[in-house]
């Protein structure tokens, strides 16, 4: 018999007993809290055709998605994001309603990508989106969302980062910047590759004092201090209303009372290039890569045919689960099944009593007598 029987392909696990409990715990308590603001639950397909997820939409590269073709031919795809799904949904559904549309979904997603560094290729998804809204009341309430769902959760040691991709776009178009020397550049910057970005505004000619703005970006992070420093730093409208709307968002944020759990990062950046204004993402002790991703996206839905403008974010429950593992966080998870054995005197009384418990909510399993002594080994050998 084949090892590759009994084994998973590299970057997929197996998920079972109390550790799938914990999750399925999690994402209930999730789910909740996102239906308590309103949200809808919606289910979209595991897979898609490739155009939803293409370069124009600005989505996962083409060469981290799993793709396949039907048999009519056409190129398919399983879903990397589940964002251009809901604003596909959004468009097919909901183009009628000028109302805004708050949805919320659960799944997994897949990246084909080779580059593990211990991350999964096939993770789950809990997010919530908001179509219709273009508010920065609507940026906030999904920014404290994200803060609740965390604690919810059980976790206290994290932080929501909020950067603004117009502030950046507009120092881009302050310096003169084509879109490819744009692209190049935010993702220098997000990494924190403060020499390959120095490198490619050198390659580029970039004169000063632009070079040195675009350079200073990637050091923008922390408190209010931070936003104050890029007010002062720029000199287009673009970059200045990104400031002023960040502004306005703290305080809105302090109406929610989360705003001891926010910082400011003008230098952070999506790879995923539908973001226009707010993004955010949260991190924790314990887990490398963010376990919240998230920001508006205003021109997405036209890509489908609807001039929307949205906001949403999407929750990592793998990383959640690392998060609360690392930091020792219990889950409240249903105890274990009551056992019961019969034999064929006496199976109808052990079946009423199992079905009595049952109907009290409580779980029960029933086991032929012969199989107790095999769970008395297991339980000493355990």
């Amino acid at each position: 018999m084949s090892e590759r029987l009994l084994h998973t392909p590299e970057g997929v696990r197996d998920i079972y007993g109390a550790e799938y409990a914990a999750k399925l715990k999690v994402e209930e308590t999730l789910r909740e809290l996102i239906r308590l603001y309103g949200y809808r639950e919606i289910q979209t397909p595991t897979f898609e055709y490739f155009d939803v997820f293409s370069r124009e939409i600005g989505t996962t590269p083409s060469k981290e998605l799993y793709k396949f073709f039907d048999k009519e031919g056409d190129t398919l795809v399983l879903r990397p994001d589940f964002t251009p799904s809901i604003a596909r949904c959004a468009v097919k559904y909901f183009s009628g309603s000028d109302m805004p549309i708050r949805f919320q979904y659960l799944g997994n997603t897949f990246i084909n990508n080779s580059n593990l560094q211990g991350k999964l290729k096939e993770v789950t998804q809990m997010g919530a989106e908001m179509v219709g809204d273009p508010s920065v009341e609507a940026d906030a309430e999904m920014i404290s969302l994200v803060v609740n769902a965390l604690r919810k959760t059980g976790l206290k040691r994290f932080q929501v980062s909020i950067g603004q991709v117009e502030y950046f776009k507009g120092l881009c178009q302050e310096a003169g910047l084509d879109e490819e020397t744009e692209y190049e550049l935010r993702t220098f910057i997000s990494g924190k590759n403060y020499f390959a970005a120095q490198e490619l505004l050198d390659q580029r000619n970039v004169p000063e004092p632009y070079r040195s703005k675009l350079l200073r970006v990637a050091d923008m992070f922390g408190s209010m201090f931070s936003l104050k420093e890029a007010g002062e730093l720029a000199q287009n409208p673009r970059s200045l209303d990104a400031v002023k709307r960040l502004e306005k968002l703290y305080e809105v944020l302090k109406m929610y009372g989360v705003e001891e759990y926010v910082s400011f990062d003008l230098g952070m950046l999506s790879k995923y290039h539908y973001y226009t204004g707010v993004i955010f993402r949260a991190y924790t002790y314990g887990v490398g890569d963010a376990v919240v991703k998230g920001g508006r996206y205003d021109n997405l839905l036209k890509q489908f045919g609807m001039d929307r403008p949205a906001v949403g974010f999407a929750v990592v429950v793998d990383s959640i689960m690392e998060a609360l593992e690392r930091q020792k966080v219990k889950t409240d998870i249903p105890g274990e099944p009551e056992t019961i054995y019969y034999d064929s005197s006496d199976y109808g009384e052990r079946l009423a009593q199992a079905e009595a418990l049952r109907a009290k909510g409580i779980a029960a399993e029933l086991f032929p007598a012969v199989a107790q002594s095999a769970a008395k080994k297991e339980s000493k050998n355990g």
